[in-house]
């Protein structure tokens, strides 16, 4: 499964479905520098050095600690390699997080990802909405535009979107083509199902994040005596049910130690048994809805 590949539609991007979240490079909660910049900078080498060609960043973590980390730690960067970055936030001095959805706030956000990163086009970008910092039923479309005539003008190649419905989908889709959707799904987590699987009849990536629940990780006797009958960890059996759960879904597990960057790739090499993924499936009914994340 590890080699197992996925090419984003429309496009001459090819990469491996297990990738790298770069969000908790940054201090504790996503904000200020990390405690260990050498130890930051090996993650991400060691993860270039195990095979990923995809990292997920954003100029909101930090703000902008993730790229300049990056940049420090791969710059020139691998021909293969692709960076998904994200726009439609801005922080806080007190590390809050607020919406970035007006005109020159996403030209800015473009601008300073290209800086930060330190290249001249950004390979996709993600419209990031979704409550609490984008009302609930607002159009896309004039935030989406903005970003659609970036694209125009060569500063990002291509585009998508995070934490958005099927409707918000094809708002867009009428403006510019999406090559990945970023939304919250795991194995308790099932709501976007049906999306998932348009979204693979279009050759559209899905991109899971909180893969194993949320902040506070999912506690499940299931999931953990499935994970001990495999000597992996319930992390690792999160992963390779996503990854077996359909085609198109690329992860991107995010850690700032070695250790367990190795764990999350060792993940690609698990096959749960037809069996396994039946009683993991049965975990989100067995879930009440307040301790989902």
């Amino acid at each position: 499964m590890k080699d197992q590949t996925f090419k984003f539609s429309n496009t001459s991007i090819s990469v491996k479905r297990l990738g790298y979240g770069a969000m908790q490079l940054a201090g504790p909660h996503v904000f200020g520098p990390p405690k260990d910049m050498d130890s930051a900078v090996a993650v991400l080498r060691e993860a270039i050095n195990l095979g990923v060609d995809h990292i997920d960043t954003s100029d909101f973590y930090g703000p902008y600690v993730t790229n300049q980390i990056i940049k420090k730690a791969l710059h020139p960067y691998p021909k293969n390699l692709t960076i998904v970055t994200k726009v439609g936030a801005l922080r806080g001095t007190d590390s809050s997080w607020n919406g970035a959805y007006k005109k020159q706030e996403l030209i800015d956000a473009v601008h300073s990802n290209l800086k930060n990163l330190g290249v001249e086009a950004l390979d996709i970008v993600n419209l990031r909405v979704g409550a609490p910092i984008f009302p609930e039923g607002k159009s896309l479309t004039e935030p989406f535009s903005v970003l659609a005539e970036l694209q125009k003008q060569g500063l990002i190649k291509h585009l998508g979107l995070s934490t958005v419905t099927p409707a918000q989908l094809a708002e867009c889709q009428k403006i510019s083509p999406i090559v990945c959707i970023q939304n919250l799904y795991n194995v308790v987590n099932r709501q976007d199902d049906l999306f998932i699987d348009d979204l693979a009849k279009q050759g559209i990536a899905y991109v899971p994040y909180f893969p194993l629940g949320g902040f506070t990780p999912l506690q499940s006797t299931t999931l953990n005596s499935i994970a001990d009958s495999m000597n992996a960890t319930p992390m690792q059996v999160a992963l390779a049910w996503l990854l077996q759960r359909s085609p198109n879904i690329l992860l991107i597990p995010g850690t700032s130690s070695l250790a367990h960057l190795r764990e999350n790739i060792k993940a690609g090499e698990l096959k749960l048994t037809p069996k396994m993924i039946e009683e993991l499936n049965q975990i989100e009914t067995a879930v009440q809805p307040s301790a989902r994340h």
